[in-house]
């Protein structure tokens, strides 16, 4: 770990899953940072990361602009992962995506903030018809109003140990005899989150240009279908891929949408199905991606197999079974 330097980062939504990666990859580099969260004593897991002092969890929310000028005053970076996949009540695409993106970017600058980094999502200039799309593609604009010389990131689907997609499919494949398949020739690049969260350290040490727009997806692009096919060989699982047209997708949302905690599948997340979520031509002629970055971005076939295990019918000793036959072929 380097020694501690003078510059305070304040990370708003810091002890999420990219989130706690950033707050590792920050600390190990002895910056001093904020995590700024709505609860703050469910936040305490991050100050492990780092020394005696070093991380401190502080009260903000992005719909009440006092705090978060408050979580901001003092800092030199700003660094906004805040992102919801469903509303809840006053927790709206506008109110979170657009309106608290606004919010953090003014706030940045008018403590004079060196760099603010803003996180969305890669796709978002091509779903149009979906809520979650629009309020994230607003707020890169808001962000970009209000402090022209921002990091915006587009990552694709995150993956990891305690990511929302992989877990949340094995999950399925575990529990139900087969697997609903919506727009299965959507392609997806399925990204690390480390690989994520090392773009966001390597921004913040202001080594990245700003006013850019940075798309990041790992190295495999594959299908809907093929993933789900993938999860299933990681699962070790055989279920048969059920294909759900879109309209039907949709009226089966309706009551998973509802249902409390996460929702398992909305009519926005069915809209955003649709739609290819890759690397575009022009970001990797302009080198606005990982690669582009200097970051070398990690296959799914090195970290799904590390926690997908998981889900197998005998856990650990399916995985154990299954690789000691695969280096007995080897030999």
């Amino acid at each position: 770990m380097d020694p501690l330097n003078e510059k305070l980062v304040t990370i708003f939504g810091g002890s999420g899953f990219l989130g706690t990666q950033v707050v590792q990859a920050l600390s190990r580099a002895g910056y001093r940072i904020r995590v700024a969260v709505r609860r703050p004593d469910l936040a305490g897991h991050v100050t492990i990361y780092g020394n005696v002092g070093q991380i401190q969890p502080i009260q903000a929310n992005l719909r009440h602009a006092a705090s978060v000028a408050r979580a901001i005053a003092g800092a030199d970076v700003v660094i906004n992962l805040v992102g919801i996949g469903g509303e809840r009540g006053a927790q709206t695409f506008n109110a979170v995506h657009t309106q608290g993106a606004q919010t953090v970017a003014a706030a940045a600058k008018a403590a004079r903030a060196s760099v603010v980094v803003h996180l969305s999502a890669l796709g978002v200039d091509r779903a149009e018809r979906s809520a979650y799309a629009r309020s994230k593609l607003a707020g890169e604009a808001a962000v970009l109003a209000a402090f022209p010389q921002a990091v915006i990131l587009r990552p694709s689907l995150m993956f990891g140990a305690d990511d929302g997609f992989f877990n949340l499919m094995g999950s399925l494949a575990r529990m139900f005899p087969a697997m609903p398949l919506v727009c299965g020739d959507t392609r997806f690049q399925p990204v690390y989150v480390g690989d994520v969260a090392d773009a966001v350290t390597l921004a913040a040490s202001g080594k990245v240009k700003g006013g850019r727009i940075y798309e990041l997806g790992g190295p495999q692009v594959e299908t809907h279908r093929e993933l789900l096919t993938r999860i299933l060989r990681e699962t070790a699982r055989k279920r048969p891929l059920v294909p759900l047209s879109p309209s039907m997708a949709k009226l089966l949302a309706l009551p998973l949408s509802i249902l409390p905690g996460q929702p398992l599948l909305t009519k926005d997340q069915v809209e955003l199905l649709g739609v290819d979520n890759v690397v575009s031509e022009a970001a990797i002629r302009e080198k606005r991606t990982l690669e582009g970055l200097g970051i070398v971005p990690t296959s799914m076939d090195t970290i799904l197999p590390t926690y997908m295990w998981r889900f197998r019918r005998n856990g650990q000793f399916d995985r154990n079974l299954i690789e000691g036959a695969n280096e007995g072929a080897t030999l």
